[in-house]
Order: structure tokens, then C-alpha cells, then sequence
């Protein structure tokens, strides 16, 4: 039998197409996660400097203002989100693509289209629920 916990694990979904990013948002919450939900990189860069980390990041590559190398740069850089698991989500398929992103400090590489049962069982893996 699985019980219930009171606290959900937390996830900072970090996407400007709007069809992605309420599909993301609309997927994790069905699996009970809680989701912040920031469509650019700048308001992303303002909540990772103003909110307590979340269990996992789900971070775009391609972002107006701040890309999500950048947030990758600032979370590592940060002493409260340093631990936080970046899963990189992008269209960009060249195998430097994969590196660069991996290279800069992701924990994992998503490509888009995705398979949403994958997404899934990769946001499973790295994203704790506190206990």
C-alpha cells in the first residue's frame, strides 16, 4: 500500500513555447509534482535568485533573453541550487549540442519532440520527494 505523502516534490519548468510549456505543466502535476512555471530566461533567472530550489530543473536551451546555458551557469554558481538535477530539454539534436549542454553542468538531455512517458521516468529518477 502507498501512502500519501503531505509534501510534493518540486520542479522549475523553465519553457518558452506555451504549447510545451503547459503540456510539461499539465503532465507533471498529473504525477502530483508541484510546478513553477517560467516562460523566458529572464524570469527564470529571477526566480532562481529570489526562490528556494526546487527537486529538479527542466531547463530550454533556446530562451528569449537568458538561454538556458546561462541559468545552467547561474544555478551552478549558486550555493542553494548548486545540488539542483538540470534536465536540459531542446530541439537542437547535434551531438555537440548534447555535449555542450552536458559539459556545461547537466545532469541529462531531453530532445524535443519527446516521448512524455521518458520525460517522465527521467524527472522520476533524478527529482526526490522530501520525506
Amino acid at each position: 500500500m502507498i501512502l500519501p505523502t503531505t509534501k510534493q516534490a518540486s520542479v522549475l519548468v523553465v519553457e518558452d513555447d506555451e504549447n510545451i510549456a503547459y503540456l510539461l505543466k499539465f503532465m507533471l502535476e498529473r504525477e502530483q509534482y508541484k510546478v513553477a512555471l517560467a516562460r523566458d530566461g529572464r524570469k527564470a533567472k529571477e526566480f532562481i535568485e529570489a526562490q528556494s530550489p526546487p527537486h529538479i530543473a527542466l531547463l530550454d536551451v533556446m530562451l528569449p533573453f537568458v538561454d538556458g546555458f546561462e541559468l545552467i551557469r547561474l544555478i551552478r554558481g549558486s550555493i542553494t541550487w548548486r545540488s539542483v538535477p538540470i534536465l536540459m530539454l531542446s530541439a537542437k539534436t547535434q551531438e555537440q549540442d548534447v555535449v555542450r549542454a552536458l559539459d556545461a553542468g547537466a545532469n541529462d538531455y531531453v530532445q524535443k519532440p519527446f516521448a512524455p512517458n521518458e520525460l517522465l521516468a527521467r524527472v522520476r529518477r533524478y527529482a526526490k520527494a522530501p520525506s
